[in-house]
């Protein structure tokens, strides 16, 4: 019941993200049959290209989708182009293949008796081969389909939108019905799909090679292409509608971004608001795009004007300092080599502290006794650490930190931010790292320990903003200073509370506390 209510009240967004979702997997499997079928037919006549065609082709599809994205990211920057590039690279292999099968298994017999009859080549192949070969072409086209429905969630990781938006944000906030309201639309879509495309394969497959004689019945062959028919009109009078009702971009816009957790949602919607309200500029929002990198690379290629970043995350990850205590000289020091790095504007920071933890049950912490990080040094060897991906490789992060206090870990693993914190409730880990304002900490009840020897620099958060852009709009620095006024650590983590565990929406958890601070009125 819980699901269905929740899915009811938010099935505008529910709808406008699977609308997104099928548009762009309908696009790469478009695509990735435009490229496969004449590549199928090519192997299928000049045989020394099928090894590396196809060698090719394997390999796309067993490198991780998530690294294929990160390596596309410095080139084709995010959105929708580079998920559909990697949904096309993904479906080529069954296309392919199934194209070159269809076509070689041809009876040779039935090739000489087309040669003898006087057709050319080209004819052999449109009206023999083609028409023979395609229901099993239809079979690898299948095949393609439904992988790309779930291959597109991806597409959220990177701002292109679709239904994973939904998974992923549950997946960071613990929340099920969430996730479940991303991922049900997502597997009935890749049934949709994959029924839709049998109805084509039986379809195109000659009444002589039907194996059932289902499809033999004319009756029931105007019924299929009566659903096809009226599938089709379904979509394009979706994908219209879905079009003409976006609102044309203002010419006085800036976009701004965020990282794929509460807290940069939660800012990324205070910082719009706030310029919103106390300017003449609309704002284009492009929230949930992905780690550090992902949004550092897309302010770098202009895909977005704005985002909210992290002082100590600058210095050390960004610029490669050593990591350092002192907030001043840390704020100084990205403030100008931003500016002369990369022509980024860094403004005043806010006024909350969002620095590294360690985080232990209660359980562990009275074990072995644990109040400080040198504590935990000590026993290290005896527990297993599971931390986020970026905190396990970065020199802020693990590594810097055993150098630091001189330790060793019984095991390390990898997990995101938010499966971490189940996983230490159910034991299966024994430290994880933690933001001192992560709401996550006070839901399961764990004990932070204290950085007795100052290791982690300081993560004010800072918005950064195109150099470009704050020259030509410089008003958005005196809004944006008001907002630390009302934001510190307890404030944040209350905020981020409400998102994480009362299943608020971040933007309206935002909107209200500007309007409760009287920032602007309701």
């Amino acid at each position: 019941m819980k699901l269905i209510t929740y899915m009811i009240e938010n099935h505008s967004q529910i709808l406008s993200l699977l609308i997104e979702h099928l548009k762009l997997t309908l696009l790469s499997v478009g695509l990735a049959i435009l490229i496969g079928v004449p590549l199928g037919i090519l192997v299928s006549y000049i045989k020394k290209l099928s090894k590396p065609v196809l060698g090719v082709s394997n390999i796309m599809q067993a490198i991780p989708s998530m690294a294929l994205l990160g390596f596309m990211i410095p080139f084709l920057g995010i959105g929708s182009l580079p998920a559909i590039v990697a949904v096309i690279l993904y479906s080529l292999l069954p296309i392919i293949k199934n194209t070159y099968i269809g076509i070689d298994n041809i009876n040779p017999e039935t090739i000489e008796a087309a040669k003898g009859i006087g057709l050319t080549k080209f004819q052999i192949l449109t009206r023999i081969q083609i028409p023979l070969a395609l229901p099993v072409i239809m079979g690898g086209v299948r095949i393609s389909s439904v992988t790309a429905v779930g291959l597109m969630t991806i597409a959220a990781f990177i701002g292109a939108g679709g239904l994973g938006f939904l998974v992923f944000s549950g997946i960071r906030t613990v929340d099920n019905l969430q996730i479940l309201s991303g991922a049900i639309p997502a597997c009935l879509l890749a049934l949709t799909i994959d029924y839709l495309a049998s109805l084509v394969e039986k379809l195109v497959t000659p009444i002589s090679l039907q194996k059932s004689n289902t499809y033999k019945d004319p009756k029931n062959r105007l019924i299929a292409k009566s659903i096809l028919f009226f599938s089709f009109l379904l979509i394009v009078f979706s994908f219209a509608y879905t079009s003409l009702s976006k609102n044309k971009t203002p010419d006085k816009s800036i976009v701004i971004g965020s990282k794929d957790y509460t807290e940069q949602l939660l800012l990324s919607n205070l910082v719009a608001d706030l310029i919103e309200e106390k300017t003449d500029i609309s704002v284009i929002r492009k929230t949930n795009l992905g780690g550090t990198q992902v949004c550092f690379s897309a302010i770098n290629a202009k895909e977005i004007d704005m985002y909210v970043e992290y002082s100590g995350t600058a210095f050390v990850q960004v610029l490669n300092h050593k990591p350092i205590s002192d907030v001043e000289k840390v704020y100084n020091t990205c403030k100008k080599e931003y500016k002369e790095k990369y022509d980024i504007e860094i403004l005043p920071q806010i006024n909350f502290n969002n620095t590294y933890i360690m985080a232990v049950t209660q359980e562990t912490a009275k074990k072995y006794n644990l109040k400080t990080v040198s504590d935990l040094a000590k026993v290290a060897h005896k527990l297993v650490f599971g931390t986020s991906f970026e905190f396990l490789s970065r020199e802020d992060g693990l590594p810097g930190l055993m150098k630091k206090y001189n330790f060793t870990v019984k095991e390390k693993r990898a997990l995101e931010d938010s499966p971490k914190y189940i996983a230490i409730a159910n034991g299966n880990i024994d430290v994880t790292d933690a933001f001192s304002t992560d709401a996550l900490i006070k839901k399961y009840n764990l004990v932070s320990l204290k950085d007795d020897k100052n290791f982690f620099p300081p993560y004010y958060p800072m918005p950064i903003i195109r150099g470009e852009i704050y020259e030509k709009y410089p008003e958005i620095k005196d809004v944006l200073i008001g907002l630390s006024k009302a934001l510190n650590d307890e404030t944040m983590m209350e905020l981020n509370y409400q998102v994480n565990e009362l299943h608020e929406k971040p933007e309206d958890v935002a909107k209200n506390f500007l309007i409760k601070n009287n920032y602007f009125k309701n």
